[in-house]
């Protein structure tokens, strides 16, 4: 009971700041004209500022295992959830394929920033976030190879300028530093200056989150669309959870990216695919409702999968 308890407190604050954000859309002092430029600072700036700050000088992120299997790991968790969606579509109500693709392409790609980074930083440790950062290299992979083919039937070659992001950059350059000269190549200044710029990057973004939720949340309580909603619920908050934390159990891997596994296990449906479908062709009504409704029962669902993942595989 006493780990459950403290699973909870490490959740709640996360959902509060994200409820927060959508309080603050409801009473328009967050208004949808500054989420441009606040999404663009946040993504551009502060999450590479975290990234690097947490990478720099960490030796978890030193060990080859970390450093090649983590983004493997990321690459094949959202391989194996678009997969199982693809096949689950079936069950969706749809007038156009690009329904039933969204719907896949939007339960398959997890919250695999916001959210489990300062999940990460309350239950465990720094170690934990920079492997993180490298696993998602993977999912980024995933999300712009075979993720914006099925959304879209578009060509992964032409984006793949897409795949240079300054989060990646980012990541990347401190893996760099640390395998050559290491943290004391970077001046004392910038490395607080960049810790300063990436503590504001995960309770901004938890904000955006909570204020697009709001926009949306129309979608949640319309009779139309219930059994998508449904269904999205059951694979990415049920069946999904199992198989993760499942690979997680065969494969060999370190504490720390056992760690990362059992959080992206519990976390909802990304947001960023309702940007995609929107841009590149998809069913964005889809993409709203799987969001949304996942978004929302995780509050219930995440300190379960959490303590029930680490139950089963922490030592």
């Amino acid at each position: 009971m006493n780990e459950f308890v403290s699973v909870v407190q490490a959740v709640l604050p996360v959902f509060i700041v994200i409820a927060a954000g959508l309080v603050l859309r409801r009473l328009n002092w967050l208004t949808g004209e500054a989420d441009a430029s606040l999404l663009r600072i946040t993504i551009n700036v502060m999450i590479p500022c975290l990234a690097f700050d947490s990478i720099l000088g960490n030796s978890a992120v030193a060990r080859p295992g970390n450093v090649l299997l983590a983004p493997v790991v990321g690459f094949g968790t959202v391989a194996l959830g678009t997969g199982l969606a693809f096949l689950a579509a079936k069950g969706v109500p749809a007038e156009t394929a690009a329904t039933r693709r969204t719907f896949a392409f939007s339960v398959a790609v997890y919250n695999y920033g916001y959210v489990p980074i300062p999940l990460a930083l309350s239950l465990f440790d720094k170690s934990t976030v920079a492997v993180l950062f490298v696993h998602n290299v993977g999912v980024e992979l995933a999300l712009w190879s075979f993720g914006l083919t099925l959304l879209a039937g578009a060509n992964p070659w032409r984006e793949w300028r897409r795949l240079l992001s300054p989060p990646l950059v980012a990541i990347l350059l401190a893996l760099l530093v640390n395998a050559t000269l290491g943290e004391r190549l970077v001046p004392v200044a910038a490395r607080q200056a960049a810790h300063t710029l990436g503590q504001c990057a995960i309770p901004l973004g938890m904000v955006l989150i909570g204020a697009t939720v709001a926009d949306h949340l129309h979608e949640f309580r319309q009779r139309r669309g219930g059994r998508t909603m449904v269904l999205a619920c059951l694979l990415r908050l049920g069946l999904l959870p199992v198989l993760f934390l499942g690979v997680a159990w065969v494969l060999p891997l370190s504490t720390e990216l056992t760690r990362v596994v059992v959080l992206q296990a519990a976390m909802p449906a990304a947001v960023f695919p309702i940007v995609m479908a929107k841009h590149y062709g998809g069913d964005a009504g889809t993409a709203l409702r799987v969001v949304v409704a996942t978004t929302v029962m995780s509050l219930f669902t995440t300190p379960l999968w959490i303590q029930a993942g680490l139950k089963w595989l922490q030592p």
